[in-house]
């Protein structure tokens, strides 16, 4: 019996002791993210931040807007499509307006009693102009489905691509997130276009501008920069980079923000894979960019580039080495 008390105490002990390190622990935790109990610069109180899981549930449910009957419930017709768009549309909405509010909050930067109700007012307004751009972005798409049919021959229809190419969602992802962007909404771009990465390895920054008839084939390892602009019947295949060479430094020695880093590729250029395109140069229109190819000047239109031609040279006994 006296066996089992001392076993009792020993535990609550080691109970205690626990206890104490996790309440450590914790404390530890908060002072080292203090800096989340800020007070917004411009909006009255604690403001929530954007959550990742609800954006990413609005770019699923656009998803189903879009492409109705290919994501999303599958069983529509005729009959019940237009209930199916009115009630997810609105449920978009409803969700998109206050993530892009909270968004609006974190940035504001203006000292102000009324900044709260500007937000709200602005993200009702952000919201409706962007819903209101959807028709054309899925115009667009649909011009970006048929550059994946008749760009890969593997492809047996349009709707493969819809339904199959990573490509494919990394785009749809990138023109929501781009007109977002256009409307100067705060982080809510840059989850959309992140999300996209994460699950097809296509990094496209919601900055870059892309013209209609898209395609990138394979995909993975595929990076467009933020200031890259793309024109009309593009197509690049994986592991292409179209970036920025180093970064001009401001007299504290801080990357300067704001300037024109990217290329720029001209309507009908083809990008083979692992190519590497840097800077603010331009790609001529028609040209084609042989794989592996690496980058940093223009290129007038028409170009072909390739690779130095690979030759093999007989050395006896060491010889050349």
């Amino acid at each position: 019996m006296q066996s089992t008390k001392t076993t009792d105490r020993a535990t609550s002990a080691e109970g205690s002791s626990g206890d104490g390190q996790l309440a450590a622990l914790v404390a530890a935790l908060c002072e080292a993210n203090g800096h989340l109990d800020r007070p917004n610069r411009g909006c009255p109180g604690r403001q929530p931040l954007p959550s990742r899981d609800v954006v990413i549930d609005v770019v699923e449910a656009l998803r189903t807007v879009l492409f109705p009957g290919y994501f999303g419930p599958s069983e529509l017709t005729d009959d019940n499509m237009a209930f199916h768009l009115g009630s997810t549309l609105d449920r978009i909405q409803r969700s998109l307006q206050e993530q892009i509010r909270r968004g609006l909050c974190f940035a504001c930067e203006n000292l102000r009693a009324d900044a709260l109700t500007d937000c709200d007012a602005r993200a009702a307004s952000i919201t409706q102009e962007f819903l209101n751009r959807l028709p054309e972005v899925r115009r667009t798409l649909t011009t970006d489905a048929q550059a994946a049919f008749e760009g890969d021959p593997a492809a047996t229809c349009p709707d493969e691509a819809i339904f199959c190419y990573p490509g494919m969602l990394a785009i749809t992802n990138h023109r929501l997130a781009h007109e977002l962007h256009l409307l100067r909404v705060p982080l809510i771009p840059r989850i959309i276009s992140e999300h996209a990465h994460s699950i097809t390895g296509i990094d496209i920054h919601p900055g870059a501008s892309i013209g209609n008839s898209f395609f990138i084939d394979h995909g993975t390892g595929v990076v467009i920069g933020e200031t890259c602009t793309i024109g009309k019947r593009v197509r690049l295949y994986q592991g292409v980079t179209l970036g920025a060479k180093s970064f001009p430094l401001d007299k504290d020695g801080n990357p300067i923000k704001g300037i024109k880093r990217h290329p720029d590729v001209e309507d009908d250029v083809i990008i083979y894979s692992e190519a590497t395109i840097l800077g603010p140069i331009t790609i001529g229109l028609g040209s084609v960019i042989g794989g592996n190819v690496w980058l940093p000047h223009s290129v007038p239109p028409g170009s072909r580039i390739t690779q130095a031609q690979t030759r093999q040279d007989l050395y006896a006994g060491g010889a050349g080495i």
